[in-house]
């Protein structure tokens, strides 16, 4: 039975869950898109380190993630009543200062190359675990927050828009600060975003607590047959014995490399390719517009013809572009910015819609073993998007090496800087095939299994 008196699911929960979305990409995406660059061009860290070090970062997230995140299944801490929200308190605090040391700029404290590298892994490996904290329990928080299929697409729109508004609004003014005049870094401008992404994390989060509501986690707290014990190793088994979400997993790989690899070989093919750093802004400007406009479209496609058939179209078009963008060299930089604008509209369809599948599937899972343990499936979701991040990350990190990129270096080879086009074009292509296979050929629930299951649910309340 409910403990406390809750309003209707209202505008307020949107909010909040955009709020909340904002918080954490303040950090996330600011770090995915610039610690790379930071660290080798400021620091002057070798590539192969970094490539080293986000391995063994995700190596050590596929121990660290399940755990964090099965300790709101485990474990109810505070006395609101609430399941997620207290954990994301403590673990917000670590995560806004992870990103200040992440982009401190050491190397003014006369800091050895080994006490350097030493730092940079500190750093990031602190930033992985505060930000697991704090996303395994936002995420999974939408299964408690509403029951009802349609209300969970609004939260997951409202998602998209948080993790957007930071992606497009934030983000897309960093390359001002972080390079000069004369294309060089700027360490200072550095420090200046590390320090707003802070503030902005702490204040955000803070709104997501107070606007939405917990209404289930009363549900969430115990399993369907009453009992509150725990199996772990029972809710790992049975994950993936769960086609849905090991199809939104699969996927969810695709769409991380997609959005990691783009971010971080931007940098690159706007620096090295096109000899215009900055016009990594005016991408994001372009990208803003088209962006809106799919808010509008998306719902009222969705509502016409269901979220994964709207989905896959909409791949299969990101697709297409992302081709012909590898196969086609555009020497002009504003062509290359408009196509590649288009053919990120299946990744924005993507991000307005994921978490409604998962959430779809963490239904399907109580549907099909009787038991609920959000906080575990959505570490174990988490987890899949971790891969897809340290896969671009990994990759890039390697392929730069690969190719001769030298950090030290005033200036690339043209060889080096022919490689880093084709490369950073392939990333979209590889990455919308991962996505289509996950959505196409393994998610297995249709628009009336969702339904039906939600009815099946609700009648067990």
């Amino acid at each position: 039975m409910k403990t406390r008196e809750f309003r209707p699911f209202s505008k307020k929960d949107q909010i909040g869950y955009i709020a909340g979305d904002m918080a954490g990409s303040f950090v996330n995406l600011t770090m995915d898109a610039f610690f790379l660059v930071f660290c080798t061009y400021v620091l002057k860290v070798d590539p192969k380190f970094m490539s080293g070090l986000f391995l063994f970062a995700r190596l050590f997230d596929a121990i660290n993630d399940p755990i964090i995140g099965s300790l709101p299944d485990r474990f109810s801490i505070g006395k609101s009543g609430d399941k997620f929200k207290p954990f994301i308190k403590i673990a917000m605090w670590p995560l806004a200062i992870s990103i200040l040391l992440g982009f401190f700029d050491v190397t003014r404290l006369g800091f050895s190359t080994t006490a350097t590298h030493i730092w940079v892994a500190f750093t990031y490996i602190l930033y992985g675990m505060s930000y697991t904290g704090t996303s395994m329990p936002f995420g999974a928080m939408a299964t408690v927050v509403t029951l009802d299929p349609t209300e969970r697409s609004k939260l997951s729109a409202a998602r998209a828009i948080g993790g957007m508004a930071i992606g497009y609004g934030f983000l897309s003014i960093i390359p001002m600060f972080i390079w000069d005049a004369n294309k060089n870094p700027n360490p200072n401008g550095y420090m200046t975003v590390a320090i707003i992404a802070a503030l902005g994390c702490i204040i955000f989060y803070y709104i997501l607590c107070s606007l939405t509501q917990e209404r289930y986690a009363h549900l969430a707290h115990k399993a369907s047959d009453g009992k509150s014990d725990y199996s772990f190793k029972d809710v790992i088994g049975q994950a993936f014995k769960n086609r849905a979400m090991i199809g939104i997993m699969f996927a969810s790989i695709g769409s991380l490399i997609y959005i990691t690899g783009n971010s971080q070989f931007g940098g690159f093919i706007f620096k090295e390719f096109y000899q215009a750093p900055k016009m990594q802004s005016v991408a994001m400007y372009v990208q803003l517009p088209v962006t809106i406009a799919m808010f509008f479209i998306v719902p009222k496609m969705q509502a016409k013809f269901g979220k994964r058939n709207l989905l896959l179209a909409m791949l299969t078009w990101n697709f297409a572009l992302s081709l012909f963008i590898f196969l086609k060299p555009l020497e002009n930089v504003m062509a290359y910015i408009i196509l590649n604008a288009l053919a990120n509209l299946g990744q924005v369809t993507f991000i307005m819609v994921v978490w409604a599948f998962v959430a779809d599937a963490i239904d399907y899972h109580e549907y099909k073993f009787n038991s609920r343990n959000d906080g575990t499936l959505y570490s174990i979701y988490t987890f899949a998007r971790k891969i897809g991040s340290t896969l671009a990350s990994f990759g890039a990190t390697a392929a730069l090496a690969a190719i001769g990129f030298i950090a030290t270096a005033e200036t690339q080879s043209p060889e080096t800087i022919s490689a880093i086009r084709y490369l950073g074009t392939s990333i979209p292509l590889i990455a919308s095939i991962i996505e289509i296979i996950g959505m196409k050929f393994i998610w297995n629930l249709t628009r009336e299994d969702s339904e039906e299951i939600t009815k099946a649910l609700r009648e067990a309340e």
